[in-house]
């Protein structure tokens, strides 16, 4: 894997900033100087590698889109909307033998839905919205971890049109085919 310093530290200063730090906030929470993370934003060198992990629990990514400066499709895994949909089959299958006040599962379905900035529980009842949650999940994995969504898996399984289309949009802008 060949490392573009200048695409990492682009991608390093937009994640910061989404995250809403300073380059000082930034260096404070993983214990290195100011002037270190200044210098992988300028593109002059690299973090280290023991500190990867940690810069992305900060920065809500994985490592991948670390090394590849942000490109899809580097080096994470494929998505596919079966697993998506089966992932929230077992959220709905949890929510019937828990309850819907259960701990564990209020505690989980909160974290969703700030995480993802709406509600999950319509798309239990209503098919548009579960592909509509399923679409936006499938974007936040590849922006947000770096994962890969083959555009025909879309294609051939998102049943509603409107959030097909828009994500098929979307995933093309991320560079995906």
């Amino acid at each position: 894997m060949h490392l573009d310093m200048e695409q990492i530290s682009r991608f390093l200063q937009a994640r910061r900033k989404e995250a809403g730090l300073t380059q000082a906030e930034l260096a404070e929470r993983l214990l290195v100087s100011a002037q270190s993370v200044s210098n992988w934003e300028r593109g002059e060198s690299l973090p280290e590698a023991a500190l990867l992990p940690d810069i992305a629990a900060i920065l809500r990514c994985s490592v991948d889109p670390i090394l590849s400066g942000g490109e899809p499709g580097g080096s994470g895994r494929f998505v596919t909307v079966a697993q998506m949909r089966e992932a929230m089959e077992c959220i709905h299958r949890l929510r019937n033998l828990m309850g819907p006040d259960n701990f564990i599962y209020a505690t989980m379905i909160s974290a969703l839905d700030r995480r993802m900035n709406s509600s999950i529980e319509p798309a239990f009842s209503e098919p548009v919205v579960m592909d509509a949650y399923i679409c936006e999940a499938l974007l936040a994995c590849v922006r947000d971890c770096g994962d890969r969504v083959d555009i025909n898996d879309v294609r051939r399984n998102i049943r509603s049109d409107g959030p097909r289309e828009w994500t098929i949009r979307l995933l093309k802008e991320m560079g995906m085919r």
